[in-house]
């Protein structure tokens, strides 16, 4: 019994760990933050993702310059994910959604999944190959910012694809007025 326990903790850290490895391909591309996207990726990873096929370095590369381009902010959520645990290796499925905030201010959505091999080298785990299946997309009409018109909405920080963000604050501190409405 007690064997079965460590070996589903085991299991459970490990899918804790991809969880975390996915989570910072995201993160890394929102915030234009390029070594926590590649720290997602081993260095010998491939991605196919649209009409890129290539290293994970190389996306970067590609896919940067095309969101700088077109869009103001993006965000890359991941939704529901499963993980097949094999010894050092694992597959994954995450469904995502794509929501881009164009720089005409439309707003572009799409989704799909994403579906990677993963592997654990020296008790690490990242993505070694990486298939981004595009399902769906949109172009919603926009509409105003929620509380953008709120006099200090700002004092805490502002959206930035750059390490001025308020997720690199440490430690997070709130400089607005505590008001009640």
């Amino acid at each position: 019994m007690a064997s079965d326990r460590e070996a589903r903790i085991d299991a459970l850290l490990d899918k804790q760990d991809i969880a975390e490895c996915l989570a910072r391909f995201s993160r890394g591309m929102d915030r234009f933050d390029r070594d926590i996207y590649l720290s997602a990726f081993w260095d010998d990873a491939q991605m196919a993702a649209g009409p890129f096929v290539g290293s994970a370095a190389d996306c970067w590369d590609w896919a940067v310059p095309m969101h700088e381009a077109g869009q103001i902010v993006t965000h890359h959520a991941l939704l529901q994910t499963t993980i097949d645990l094999d010894g050092d290796f694992a597959h994954s499925e995450t469904y995502y959604q794509f929501v881009g905030r164009n720089r005409d201010e439309s707003l572009w959505i799409a989704g799909g999944r994403y579906i990677d091999r993963l592997e654990r080298r020296g008790g690490a785990w990242k993505i070694a190959l990486r298939t981004n299946v595009i399902e769906w997309g949109c172009l919603p009409p926009p509409m105003p910012i929620p509380f953008a018109d709120v006099p200090d909405i700002a004092v805490n920080g502002v959206s930035s694809r750059s390490k001025q963000d308020p997720s690199y604050q440490r430690p997070l501190v709130n400089r607005r007025a505590v008001q009640c409405p």
